[in-house]
């Protein structure tokens, strides 16, 4: 977002064909090409173009990156093959990629990461499991422009929402991401191309969240990487707002992409791109400063 000033952090996030100045805000735009996302699955999958068109309205209201997905990874999602992930999302990308805009997949599959990267259709990877998946640190070192995002989860999709535990959230997600860093780093992966995400929600209670929020500068000190923070619409938002309609959360979900802004957070994945835009404009122009 061009116009709203933020002195988050003096680097850049190398991601695929684009240098993403990050000493202000990002906004990552979901499209998600799923029929059962928890906030809009099944909208934008009827058709390829109904996918583009919900694209370019989120480049419209100030979208800076856009974040493709098809394999839903919300609290028990079923898990689907690696071929059914990528035919939803190759003749998306396909079109996508002409467009001059930074792109990335929301994947966790080693398999689907290969044909993206083979056939050069994204800029980056955001992957919940942190490259988790056999051979996909090894990928991505071979792709020294590619943008990565390494997401702390614990459990998995189908399980993760059953009584997650920590002995203490905040030491260990950043412990965790850390560690995830590391073996990046062993594997030769640029610093720069690197993003990290404390997975808001993923095996994680209410209370686990607002305690990584909170404490947001302690696990992030664990970690020399740029943020990204993805709290849209989620579970947390709709237990404190008590609003049980996802689609119904998009103030409380502005209002926890700023805190997180204010945190350090230098990227924000959001649904409701226009409204968030917003809210950060509105913070900076009135003295929006780190906590």
């Amino acid at each position: 977002m061009n116009d709203c000033a933020q002195d988050v952090t003096e680097t850049f996030w190398q991601c695929g064909r684009f240098q993403l100045a990050l000493t202000q805000p990002k906004i990552m735009g979901i499209v998600n090409v799923t029929p059962d996302s928890f906030s809009d699955g099944g909208r934008y999958d009827l058709s390829v173009s109904s996918a583009l068109k919900h694209a370019e309205q989120l480049l419209k209201d100030g979208a800076d990156i856009l974040d493709i997905g098809g394999e839903s990874t919300r609290p028990g999602s079923a898990e689907v093959s690696v071929q059914q992930e990528w035919a939803r999302i190759e003749p998306v990308l396909q079109e996508l990629i002409s467009w001059n805009v930074p792109i990335t997949v929301d994947t966790r599959r080693a398999w689907v990461m290969r044909q993206l990267l083979e056939q050069e259709l994204t800029d980056g990877i955001n992957d919940v499991q942190a490259l988790e998946d056999e051979d996909a640190v090894a990928l991505l070192a071979a792709c020294p422009q590619t943008g990565i995002c390494l997401m702390h989860m614990q459990g998995q999709p189908q399980s993760m929402h059953f009584n997650p535990r920590y002995d203490d959230v905040v030491t260990q997600v950043g412990g965790y991401l850390q560690q995830r860093v590391a073996v990046c780093d062993q594997a030769g992966i640029d610093r720069k191309r690197i993003v990290v995400d404390p997975g808001f929600g993923f095996g994680k209670t209410m209370q686990h969240n607002i305690q990584l929020m909170q404490h947001f500068v302690e696990w992030h000190k664990q970690v020399d990487c740029p943020v990204l923070v993805g709290l849209s619409r989620k579970k947390t938002i709709g237990v404190l707002t008590d609003e049980q309609e996802p689609s119904n959360r998009v103030m409380g979900s502005v209002v926890a992409a700023i805190a997180a802004v204010a945190r350090g957070a230098a990227i924000v994945r959001v649904h409701d791109v226009r409204q968030t835009h917003q809210g950060l404009q509105v913070w900076a122009a009135m003295g929006g400063k780190l906590i």
